[in-house]
């Protein structure tokens, strides 16, 4: 992979990062080697490179208790060599370990720790504030929801009527203006000035870990349903191959999984829309409109045969999102509002004509180039994911997924996903989480079967094989 270095970085995303998206890099990071001390303190050294050109006599760094307050922390440390820096903390409770020991450090330091918890006691650090020439806000970051409580609000009150500038840590504190805004990485918003923390390159390009926390979670209230109402479209020709999809949509979260196939599925878990005849036909056309209709999720093609292809095409007009795979992929390409392809490299150039390289990087444009319309996941020894504008790599997998049906177990995983994420993250993280099932199972060698990676779906997706980093790291509630 190291020849690929440069390549990989054209595949980078550019503008605005949204928080969620941000914490999935930051935790695709961490997996690659980068720790999340070594995240902060380059954070924390950006931040401080940045105000030290400001030419300071004493700076006040108020810091929150995640990992937004752990970069002020790192901040002060380089700062105190140059100017008096005043720590302020607004919570002696800190949710990072990361944070908490950068506070520890500033007690070997010349830095004023100041813990402020209430809002009297923000109040009695007025004078402070407003004597200081320049103002480090690293109390909240990107992970803020709700309204400020208390001591933040003084806090910010306080900050605005004093008139120092303020230089915000990757995202202002809400209703507190900042002069400048530090963004890490990549900018959150408006017009920053972007601090480059050292993330490696396939932490933003390749699928990790990071990228499960995505998904959103079911809620403490939630209902049957909430997961998603999804249908499979196939078999007759094949019957196991509807089989494993609906199996796999189940595992990965859906709550509802209808097939509608020619013969009936011996499997309480699925319900089982019987077809006419010994293939789908044209008089299966209304019918099948009418389930793709109700559907969140359509999936087409696991083992439907070629006579079929017309009421598919036809039918497609009718269904929200689709996942069209194997029989379903060739021309004329059947077209949902929004759809996700998942051809392998011979079915790729069945609907487009193209013959795919083996270097992964020339591969990608070409993906990215010759795709069609919505979002497209070719599968190989490493998936290529594109739509309109982005690229996304995934190289989880093993060689023994060679075995047929895996390809339908994906189809399923991407179905489920979809009902809860947008299309590219839905196919991105679907072939992560269908090929990190393949390697826990990679001690069963060449008798590894698709029915064998159905089993593993849920313990990828609640993370009970990957070390994640705490999505309460990174959250503030204010």
């Amino acid at each position: 992979m190291g020849k690929h270095a440069g390549g990989f970085r054209e595949f980078w995303e550019t503008g605005y990062i949204s928080p969620e998206r941000m914490r999935a890099v930051d935790a695709n990071a961490q997996a690659l080697g980068v720790s999340a001390l070594q995240l902060m303190e380059s954070a924390g050294k950006g931040l401080a490179d940045y105000v030290r050109g400001m030419s300071p006599e004493h700076v006040v760094v108020l810091c929150g208790k995640g990992n937004n307050g752990g970069d002020g922390f790192v901040a002060a440390r380089h700062l105190c060599r140059d100017c008096m820096v005043t720590v302020i903390c607004l919570s002696r409770e800190l949710r990072s370990p990361e944070a908490a020991r950068n506070l520890r450090v500033l007690s070997h330091c010349s830095v004023s720790v100041i813990l402020a918890e209430s809002r009297e006691a923000v109040l009695g650090c007025r004078d402070l504030i407003s004597s200081a020439d320049t103002a480090i806000d690293a109390m909240l970051g990107t992970g803020i929801t709700g309204s400020l409580r208390e001591p933040y609000a003084t806090c910010v009150s306080v900050v605005r009527e004093s008139g120092v500038p303020v230089v915000s840590a990757d995202m202002p504190t809400p209703g507190l203006p900042a002069r400048v805004v530090c963004s890490f990485h990549r900018a959150k918003s408006g017009e920053p000035v972007v601090i480059d923390i050292g993330i490696p390159d396939e932490a933003e390009c390749f699928t990790g870990p990071g990228d499960l926390l995505m998904l959103p979670a079911k809620g403490q209230n939630s209902h049957k349903g909430a997961g998603g109402e999804v249908l499979v479209i196939g078999g007759g020709p094949y019957q196991g191959a509807p089989h494993l999809a609906g199996m796999a949509e189940i595992r990965a979260g859906a709550d509802i999984v209808r097939v509608a196939t020619p013969n009936m599925l011996n499997c309480p878990d699925l319900i089982v829309e019987q077809t006419k005849g010994p293939v789908i036909r044209e008089e299966d056309t209304d019918r099948l409109a009418n389930l793709s209709e109700r559907a969140d999720v359509t999936v087409c093609g696991c083992g439907l045969g070629v006579e079929s292809h017309a009421v598919i095409t036809e039918i497609a007009e009718y269904m929200g999102k689709a996942v069209f795979d194997a029989d379903a992929l060739r021309q004329p390409l059947p077209v949902a509002k929004n759809t996700i392809y998942t051809p392998h490299a011979g079915e790729f150039f069945r609907i487009t004509g193209c013959r795919l390289p083996d270097d992964p990087v020339e591969r990608a444009r070409m993906v990215r180039d010759h795709r069609p319309a919505g979002v497209t996941l070719v599968k190989g020894p490493v998936d290529i994911i594109s739509d309109v504008s982005r690229v996304r790599f995934n190289r989880t997998g093993t060689p023994h997924m060679t075995v047929g049906g895996t390809g339908d177990v994906l189809a399923g995983v991407v179905g489920a996903l979809f009902c809860r994420l947008p299309a590219f993250e839905a196919a991105s993280l679907g072939a992560y989480i269908n090929g990190r099932a393949g390697e826990l199972l990679a001690d069963m060698g060449d008798g590894l079967a698709a029915t064998d990676l159905i089993s593993q779906i849920p313990f990828v997706i609640s993370g009970a094989t990957d070390r994640r980093s705490d999505k309460s790291d990174h959250d503030e509630t204010i």
